[in-house]
């Protein structure tokens, strides 16, 4: 279970965007961050408080990476050569976890880790519990026969709310999924503004 499944519509409230495009948004009621002084003026924030948002909002999009972990992805990116920004969102997406939601095998990514870390699905053939497991371009990933039967996986597949990336090959009807590539910024389909160049610059300083 995700240690932020509690918490997370909060994370909505705190940066005043619906980060996930979900319906079940509390900013779709209310458009104030969390706490009685939410309604208050806030300040304009500095360059350091930006470059803090666009970490936390983009760490916090993947449901539950840690610092440790966030920071050990931003390092291997800054070891790639080309934009490591780019990197970072590649890197991203292709953990186990984010390949199961952008599917649509499951109706957010809280709900991905638990499905991957329960043992509902395999990488080619092979049952991966990891949510952070990283796929490989052209690695096969299958949802096992007691996992087909969850509602959870047919109300996430009949749902209107989001499309499949064309980075992804998505067989409902067989529950199969296929990473076609690495997508770049510009591929991933964020309901609102990521800022990787701004995580750069946060862990650049």
């Amino acid at each position: 279970m995700s240690k932020r499944n509690s918490a997370k519509h909060k994370i909505d409230r705190r940066y005043g965007e619906n980060i996930w495009g979900r319906a079940k948004s509390p900013l779709n009621r209310r458009q104030s961050r969390p706490g009685q002084h939410g309604e208050r003026r806030v300040g304009k924030t500095s360059d350091f408080g930006q470059q803090l948002r666009a970490k936390q909002k983009l760490k916090g999009y993947y449901g539950n990476i840690n610092e440790r972990q966030f920071l050990r992805i931003y390092k291997e990116a800054v070891r790639l050569k080309g934009s490591t920004s780019e990197h970072i969102i590649g890197l991203l997406e292709r953990r186990l976890d984010a390949v199961v939601y952008r599917s649509k095998l499951v109706p957010t990514v809280f709900a991905a880790r638990q499905f991957v870390s329960h043992g509902h699905v395999t990488v080619n053939g092979r049952k991966v519990t990891i949510p952070s497991y990283r796929c490989k371009v052209g690695d096969l990933i299958e949802v096992r026969e007691k996992g087909k039967q969850m509602s959870l996986v047919l109300e996430a597949i009949q749902s209107p709310e989001r499309d499949v990336p064309d980075y992804i090959d998505a067989d409902h009807s067989k529950m199969t999924v296929k990473f076609l590539r690495i997508p770049a910024l510009s591929d991933v389909p964020y309901p609102v503004q990521m800022e990787p160049n701004l995580v750069v610059e946060f862990y650049s300083r």
